[in-house]
């Protein structure tokens, strides 16, 4: 009796790329894309694994002298409080991430589709709503965010949600703008009127014609938002108007510090490093992004 030899039509499976492809594909990305990448990856590490090898808890008091220079014991000195600045630094950054990419995330959920709406039904709607959009975009960042702040009332200052909220309201009026801009572009392609001529609603075009063809320019300005917002949580925080002490927040370490920035320099000097170097990895991260997909981050703050 024949054996019988089934074959399937079953598709094979890509290859998997060689170590050799992976390397000579991740050279022929942006240079500010993999330094930014590293960056962001350092501090995300940070945030996920530094409350397991911080040398202190953060809000102890008392681990050094008061604006203890550097030493072995203390890396970065301690505060006016005999706090380990390093600690603090790395316990800070969970924080810090968390503030800005919420926030942002949130500016994002309410800025994109109402810019969207706006471009691309026009009319008496848009018109309301960009001159809405210019008065509050006139108002700078940082004196907006403590109107947001003054409404709240004094009983929510320095709550958490309070900040994400802060940065929701400053930036989704710009990201409004931004995607009002690009259906602007979107409108007249063929694929809109063609959908127009079917007779598709308003929310299905912009789910399924504009938002995927917008979806490039979106992650860009989220990276640029998103590298904003930490130095304005850090203006706050100087200002105090950020979280409540004693939190190890960046920006509330600068301002506490600042007395000692004579006899111990480090314990400014070290937060406001921290806070540069994640604003510069996050903007290195979004040029390297913008020019992967073609698209200039020359943009107004």
């Amino acid at each position: 009796m024949d054996n019988m030899t089934s074959t399937g039509n079953s598709t094979p499976l890509p290859a998997m790329p060689s170590f050799r492809q992976v390397i000579r594909r991740v050279q022929r990305l942006p240079p500010t894309f993999l330094i930014g990448s590293v960056v962001l990856i350092f501090y995300l590490i940070l945030a996920l694994t530094g409350r397991y090898w911080a040398p202190y808890n953060a809000t102890k008091t008392g681990t050094g002298p008061p604006f203890s220079p550097i030493s072995a014991k203390h890396w970065f000195g301690t505060d006016q409080l005999g706090r380990d600045i390093f600690s603090r630094i790395v316990l800070g950054t969970d924080d810090v991430l968390f503030l800005s990419l919420s926030g942002t995330l949130i500016a994002m959920i309410l800025g994109v589709p109402l810019g969207l709406i706006s471009g691309l039904v026009r009319g008496w709607f848009d018109e309301v709503f960009m001159r809405i959009l210019d008065v509050i975009i006139s108002i700078p960042l940082l004196i907006l965010a403590l109107l947001v702040i003054a409404a709240a009332g004094s009983q929510l200052s320095g709550n958490s949600f309070l900040l994400i909220g802060v940065i929701a309201v400053v930036y989704a009026p710009r990201i409004a703008r931004m995607a009002r801009a690009v259906a602007l572009n979107l409108v007249t392609s063929d694929f809109v009127t063609v959908a127009r001529l079917r007779g598709e609603s308003t929310l299905w075009i912009i789910l399924h014609e504009l938002a995927p063809n917008a979806t490039g320019v979106i992650l860009v300005e989220f990276g640029v938002r998103a590298g904003y917002a930490p130095i304005l949580i850090g203006s706050l925080g100087f200002l105090g108007f950020g979280v409540r002490p004693p939190t190890p927040e960046w920006g509330v370490m600068i301002s506490e510090n600042r007395i000692g920035i004579v006899t111990s320099p480090v314990t400014v000097i070290a937060p406001a490093l921290a806070l540069a170097l994640l604003v510069i990895g996050l903007n290195l991260f979004t040029d390297g992004m913008a020019r992967i997909l073609g698209r200039s981050t020359n943009q107004n703050p």
